[in-house]
């Protein structure tokens, strides 16, 4: 009898990077992304264009029936330019129209509905079956890639996490007080965390970054050491 020796396959890197809203998840994933030279896929963009669509249809976002029903008629998918991510719905990049507060509230009700979920989560695994990806969120490491050998929870203080999203509205030409995004930001919390489906919780094998006090570039340096360390240990390729 003649045996064959078969090499094991490095497996594609993938990171999974779940925190909560207003952790800086989006800026600082596209980043690490690309300094490995791999894509990122930002899943909450994708709940975002569900609550989108939602609305435009005159719909109750906190309504199950029908925001599945909905959803499940929608095509939401992403496709990359120049690195970064755009997001279809129907076909249609809707990448500047999905950041503003009333469409992060349809998100995170849409986002509630297993139905919903369970679309989503679908179409996020498939993109990671054979790519090295980063992909972020608030389920990635505790349900759409349970296996990835890299997973990062992202947090700060709610107050950190409230003057950043304070930043980003003004920036969009937005008023809004610190004392209402901070409102906003904790009751945003309780929804993640308290939701029936997938709720928002740390991985018991995560590693946890709090960027309360760090910069941007000490956040993306912290986590790239991180992921280096992760490809020292294991057979994986970008």
């Amino acid at each position: 009898m003649s045996s064959e020796h078969t090499s094991i396959q490095p497996r594609p890197l993938l990171i999974a990077i779940d925190g909560p809203v207003g952790a800086g998840k989006s800026s600082i994933s596209d980043e690490v992304a690309r300094r490995l030279g791999i894509l990122h896929l930002d899943t909450g963009a994708m709940y975002r264009a569900a609550g989108l669509y939602v609305q435009r249809l005159g719909l109750d976002p906190h309504d199950q029936a029908a925001s599945e029903a909905a959803v499940s008629q929608a095509e939401i998918s992403v496709r990359y330019a120049d690195g970064a991510q755009q997001t279809l719905l129907n076909g249609e990049d809707v990448t500047g129209l999905i950041r503003t507060p009333e469409v992060s509230d349809a998100a995170s009700a849409v986002s509630k509905h297993p139905g919903v979920r369970a679309q989503l989560v679908a179409a996020q695994r498939k993109l990671a079956e054979s790519t090295p990806m980063l992909m972020d969120g608030r389920d990635i490491g505790t349900v759409v890639l349970k296996d990835a050998p890299v997973k990062i929870y992202l947090t700060a203080s709610a107050e950190a996490r409230a003057q950043r999203r304070l930043l980003q509205y003004r920036e969009q030409g937005e008023e809004h007080t610190f004392e209402e995004v901070l409102k906003a930001v904790n009751a945003r919390d309780y929804q993640d965390m308290h939701r029936e489906a997938d709720p928002l919780r740390q991985a018991e094998d995560a590693v946890v970054v709090d960027s309360s006090d760090l910069s941007f570039d000490e956040t993306v340096d912290a986590i790239l050491a991180l992921v280096r360390t992760a490809m020292q240990k294991e057979a994986l390729h970008v």
